[in-house]
């Protein structure tokens, strides 16, 4: 008699949180016969997804065999794609980083250049871990622009010419044939962030600022996309003290050409210093540069004005500052905070939390791989790997 497969799949996700039990523990918490249980774990074992492990303790007689997810047999991939950066990693299914890589590269290079790399870097990291394109389960792309969920493919992005629809899923899976899931890089940044720090918080806001400004939304524990996968985009809300500013976008005023890295860089070379862009806005503000302080501070300020709003909305319980001004540490965060705790109703911010980044700049990558294993170990891709095997 043939187990039915969503039985199957439903054990695992029983499994899903790594504790070891025993068939007996798994059949009383599935409600199903210990001999059921046999087959359903014999089958996930042929998978490569559980695995015995030490005996469980007894009281006599013979040990009662533990099972558990196996996390390091199988791996996800995970890329982020940033505006001048690409970071590939490759993680087990617990979101462990087993490797990883990063190559300075433009994303207006093109869609074939930049996956191609993907590609490069990929492969190389399974070949330093032994691996081969068998163990990959699913790969995670995050973009720097807007992305169709539905499809994976970029609409219209602002700093990716070439890319607007371009299939990133079907190219991808030709290399690694596995499933490949994408999705804007500061929802997938979000995601990353939450699992690796805030993993009991509901509602949280992750903000990235670097070339870009977005945000990912966790609202009721579930990332936020919107009805066309743009929630978030606020480096393009307008702001009155940026108004002669000509954004990226085409519009004028926009936070992102206010309160960027690039923006924040091309202010300190109109005050005579040499800034081309935000790592050397960071490496100013670590020398002590005054003037470098101050203007990262206001971006800070001029990125609260925005958050301010969002919290009167979206009422988080953490904001997270990620990206690459970040890294100056509490100089930005310190601005946003001086606005916000001054602009927000006090019932808003009684328990918000603003603070930096725990990922710091591999939140995007970790992020992917996480948006991997979310979908390859989903009931429908359990189901449809045991399919594959009939």
């Amino acid at each position: 008699m043939t187990v039915p497969s969503s039985g199957i799949s439903d054990l695992f996700q029983l499994l899903r949180d790594g504790q070891p039990r025993t068939r007996s523990e798994l059949a009383e918490l599935a409600g199903v016969a210990r001999s059921t249980i046999a087959l359903r774990v014999d089958a996930l074992i042929e998978l490569g997804l559980v695995a015995p492990v030490e005996d469980a303790a007894s009281t006599g007689g013979r040990p009662s065999a533990q099972i558990a997810m196996q996390a390091g047999r199988l791996v996800v991939l995970g890329a982020d794609v940033g505006a001048s950066h690409l970071r590939v990693g490759v993680a087990d299914l617990a979101g462990n980083a087993l490797a990883d890589a990063t190559r300075d590269l433009l994303v207006s290079a093109g869609p074939g250049t930049v996956l191609d790399t993907v590609v490069e870097l990929g492969s190389s990291l399974l070949r330093q871990l032994g691996r081969s394109g068998r163990d990959i389960l699913a790969v995670g792309v995050g973009l720097p622009g807007p992305v169709e969920h539905s499809t994976g493919k970029p609409i219209h992005p602002p700093i990716m010419p070439g890319w607007h629809g371009f299939d990133v899923a079907a190219y991808l899976g030709a290399h690694f044939n596995a499933p490949v899931l994408v999705d804007n890089d500061v929802n997938v940044m979000s995601m990353g962030e939450r699992e690796a720090a805030w993993p009991d918080v509901e509602n949280l806001i992750f903000v990235k600022v670097a070339t870009g400004i977005g945000a990912g939304i966790i609202c009721n524990g579930a990332l936020l996309r919107g009805a066309d996968g743009v929630a978030g985009d606020i480096g393009h809300i307008p702001v009155p003290s940026g108004a002669d500013l000509l954004c990226r976008c085409g519009n004028f005023g926009c936070l992102e050409a206010l309160a960027s890295g690039p923006a924040v860089a091309r202010k300190l070379r109109e005050a005579g210093l040499a800034a081309e862009d935000g790592r050397d806005v960071v490496a100013l503000v670590a020398q002590g540069e005054q003037a470098a302080v101050h203007a990262v501070r206001q971006a800070g300020r001029d990125v609260g004005e925005v958050l301010s709003a969002c919290l009167s909305m979206m009422n988080p319980s953490v904001i997270v500052i990620g990206g690459l001004l970040a890294l100056t540490g509490e100089h930005f965060i310190a601005g946003v905070r001086e606005v916000v705790y001054s602009r927000t109703m006090p019932l808003a911010t009684q328990h918000l939390q603003i603070v930096q980044s725990a990922s710091g700049l591999e939140a995007g990558m970790l992020g992917a791989c996480m948006l991997a294993i979310h979908h390859a170990l989903s009931p429908q891709s359990i189901d449809g790997m045991l399919a594959a095997r009939v």
